[in-house]
């Protein structure tokens, strides 16, 4: 299938302009919905848009240890549905000689500061040079933040029967401290909009006559490489994928403890992002009933590796499209899974609650920097006036 960014750029060069390709880098740790807009709206500011994602070396050296491994942070990166091309190892401080490397016109970046581990703009070199421009961050969701929700959950909270015994004070100082929190990665509540869905959803339209519409359904919860990898393999049996979001309190029924760690609204565009999605049905029921599969003209429901879990009633959740011989069991070969992801955090819990603090102050520094310099300009120009 032809690349949408190689399709752009061609038609691009057929007109006689030359397209405008645009650079985001990053370290895209459990890539979020942010991290999807972010590229969404780069996307926007040109025609080919290209991603540098730094390597564990690199962020190990800036700011400590990351979630996901380069590896599975540059697979990520590279499915969400606005990239066109990923590089590897991208340098943590960007400069004009990886701009003018891979050809591109500027790069992009949110309207926070990223800053080295001595407290410099990684981004100075290029801002001086006038390539640089600014897209808006998504309010809301940040790693920072969904490390911190993490944070709450222990070995002994997944069981269902005890209620968790960390250290809740600097969990919540992390997360939600109002007092000492950074303006950019501190937690606010992501307010869905049906503008953001829509824009998540652009590019999509309904299938084809003849299309063979696969079907899939679960929680996809911290959405990652387990996820992406049974995507993939999912769309490859049909043309046209659809993904059912069944509701919190249904996931937190079947999951237990506290999850869902990112609610529907989150997990919703988390998936649409994904260049292998072709629809999403919100809250959609656990049992793939037969008005289900009339409704959107299924023609095969795909399962996982995971155990099926009965429904209330105990029945088979699975059984109307077992049935009609209408339902396959696949195999990613990816053993990934939220809860591997949930243990990471707690294994290594000291050190990223180390690393989240240490952003959190050097950013709240910055700002308030920034502040003195705008307050000291006002008084300047009311001096003079």
């Amino acid at each position: 299938m032809a690349d949408g960014g190689e399709r752009n750029q061609g038609e691009q060069e057929e007109r006689g302009r030359r397209p405008v390709r645009v650079l985001v880098d990053g370290c895209f740790d459990m890539v979020h919905f942010g991290h999807a807009n972010a590229l969404r709206q780069a996307k926007k500011m040109g025609d080919y848009l290209i991603v540098g994602v730094h390597s564990d070396e690199e962020i190990i050296k800036y700011k400590g240890p990351p979630v996901m491994t380069e590896e599975e942070r540059y697979k990520m990166v590279q499915a969400v549905k606005w990239v066109d091309e990923v590089f590897e190892a991208a340098p943590y401080v960007t400069t004009i000689e990886t701009l003018d490397k891979y050809n591109c016109d500027y790069c992009v970046h949110g309207d926070d500061i990223t800053m080295t581990a001595d407290g410099h703009d990684t981004y100075s070199e290029v801002k001086n040079g006038g390539r640089f421009k600014e897209c808006k961050r998504t309010a809301g969701v940040s790693t920072t933040d969904l490390v911190g929700r993490m944070l709450l959950l222990t070995k002994t909270h997944h069981d269902r029967e005890n209620e968790a015994q960390l250290p809740r004070d600097k969990v919540e100082e992390l997360r939600e401290n109002p007092q000492a929190r950074s303006p950019w990665t501190g937690v606010s509540q992501f307010l869905p909009t049906t503008q953001k869905i829509a824009q998540f959803a652009e590019g999509g339209s309904g299938p084809e006559p003849g299309d063979r519409i696969v079907y899939v359904s679960g929680a996809f919860d911290l959405f990652h490489v387990g996820h992406l990898d049974f995507l993939q393999q999912a769309r490859q049996e049909g043309d046209y994928l659809i993904v059912g979001l069944h509701t919190d309190p249904v996931v937190n029924d079947y999951k237990g403890s506290n999850h869902p760690i990112m609610n529907i609204h989150e997990r919703t565009l988390c998936v649409l992002a994904c260049r292998y999605v072709s629809e999403v049905v919100i809250g959609a029921p656990y049992t793939v009933s037969e008005e289900l599969m009339e409704h959107f003209n299924i023609d095969v429901v795909v399962h996982g590796r995971t155990a099926i879990i009965p429904d209330p009633e105990g029945h088979d959740p699975y059984k109307v499209p077992k049935a009609l011989g209408k339902y396959k069991q696949i195999d990613s070969g990816n053993d990934m899974t939220t809860t591997k992801i949930i243990e990471r955090i707690i294994r290594n819990r000291l050190h990223f609650e180390a690393r989240n603090k240490a952003k959190e102050e050097k950013e709240i520094r910055v700002f308030e920097a920034l502040q003195k310099q705008v307050k000291s300009g006002q008084e300047l120009i009311e001096e003079s006036s």
